[in-house]
């Protein structure tokens, strides 16, 4: 088998991108430090054609070549918005109407392959810190979390690895993929 070139790929313009209609879900990153995390959400979200990307608190926002880095380019296709306060950002959110997700391992979690995503609903994803996770301030505000179930020895996921394992389960569910 060939591998394919970029012609064969037919990827979009920034500009068709932008005028394509997007998938129901809002990534939020609360306080993520790692620039090639922030970067490397970016570009997940234009694979899977997620609606923007809230920035919150410390995280980080472009331009910078440190998330260009792993975006490679994504930051310009991807709509996104910074918040100073992650709650705030999670307030104006469920007042739109999002079903506010955080990704986090609680107690009473659901686990990521029995989260029905409903169709015509309208979803908030939130993914934090890499070292505390999200705000306990934030999963107090949320209306579920959800977890990635793990067998290995380590208890977490790179957030970049569990943000798009979690954006691949709304895309997936909501046949995008098809």
């Amino acid at each position: 088998m060939d591998k394919k070139t970029i012609w064969d790929l037919g990827r979009d313009t920034v500009e068709v991108f932008r005028a394509k209609a997007k998938m129901p879900l809002v990534v939020v990153l609360d306080n993520i430090r790692s620039l090639n995390n922030i970067g490397s959400v970016f570009r997940t979200s234009d694979a899977f054609l997620v609606e923007r990307i809230m920035l919150c608190g410390i995280t980080a926002t472009p331009p910078s070549p440190e998330i260009h880095k792993t975006a490679l380019g994504a930051e310009d296709s991807v709509e996104w918005q910074y918040f100073e306060n992650t709650a705030d950002c999670i307030a104006r959110l469920r007042a739109q109407g999002y079903t506010v997700c955080a990704l986090e391992q609680v107690k009473g979690s659901i686990p990521l392959q029995d989260f029905a995503v409903e169709p015509g609903g309208r979803y908030a994803l939130v993914a934090g810190h890499e070292v505390h996770g999200v705000s306990q301030e934030v999963v107090d505000m949320a209306d579920c979390c959800i977890e990635i179930p793990q067998c290995g020895t380590k208890h977490s996921l790179n957030v970049s690895v569990s943000a798009a394992l979690g954006i691949w389960h709304f895309f997936n569910a909501l046949h995008l993929g098809r």
